[in-house]
């Protein structure tokens, strides 16, 4: 019983001296992603149709995707996921984004990525576990511009619609293949305890950091446009 009461202690000493770190790197996080944010809705002829949006169950953002490779090729991200429940956008819970290709590339690019949900199922998949784009749902380029008229029949049936960012620009992104995760650690980072997807989809944390809500703001006005 002793030893585990100290190997319990250890536990919670170390977790409790990584808490400030994590902290500190998931805030950075949530400012990325409302820059991605800001960029989105600064430019609604060009990007993402708030009409999109406005009907989604679900958006993650995930900014400094890096790609690289030479010959075998991989992505890693880290971001957030918000859920459309009740008529309110969730608070954020934090995920990471990774895959890999096979084909002729060279080179390292950092690209920020936007997914949006089209479905229930989709976005409740990733908060059960690891969980693969083109696999377990069906993903495809989303559309461009104001107007989603221009969507193919195969996007029109696909769950997710994914796009990039890259030198100020968005385009819609080919990404099967890339196994989407629930962070834990970034959430107790994040959040300042340990927390579980669900009660953050909830609004049972108590204390929920001010950029959280300045970034559901930015995504309920901006799909607020389709109106």
């Amino acid at each position: 019983m002793k030893k585990f009461m100290i190997i319990m202690t250890v536990a919670f000493l170390c977790l409790t001296m990584a808490l400030p770190a994590l902290a500190a790197s998931t805030r950075a996080k949530m400012e990325e992603s409302i820059d991605v944010m800001d960029q989105l809705v600064s430019i609604p002829e060009k990007t993402i149709p708030p009409a999109l949006l406005s009907r989604a169950e679900g958006i993650a953002i995930i900014p400094g995707v890096i790609r690289a490779g030479f010959i075998l090729g991989g992505r890693y991200g880290q971001g957030v996921l918000l859920l459309h429940e009740n008529g309110k956008w969730s608070d954020p819970v934090f995920i990471s984004l990774a895959g890999g290709s096979i084909g002729w590339q060279i080179g390292v690019e950092s690209v920020d990525v936007i997914l949006v949900f089209k479905t229930k199922r989709s976005v409740e998949g990733i908060l059960r576990g690891k969980f693969t784009l083109g696999a377990d749902v069906g993903v495809a380029a989303g559309p461009v511009g104001r107007e989603a008229s221009a969507a193919t029949d195969a996007q029109l049936r696909a769950e997710v619609y994914s796009y990039s960012r890259s030198r100020g620009l968005f385009a819609g992104l080919a990404i099967q293949g890339s196994a989407l995760q629930v962070d834990d650690e970034a959430d107790a980072g994040f959040y300042g305890k340990e927390v579980t997807p669900p009660e953050i989809v909830r609004g049972d944390v108590p204390k929920v950091p001010e950029s959280a809500e300045r970034l559901k703001k930015m995504i309920v006005d901006y799909a607020g446009k389709a109106r």
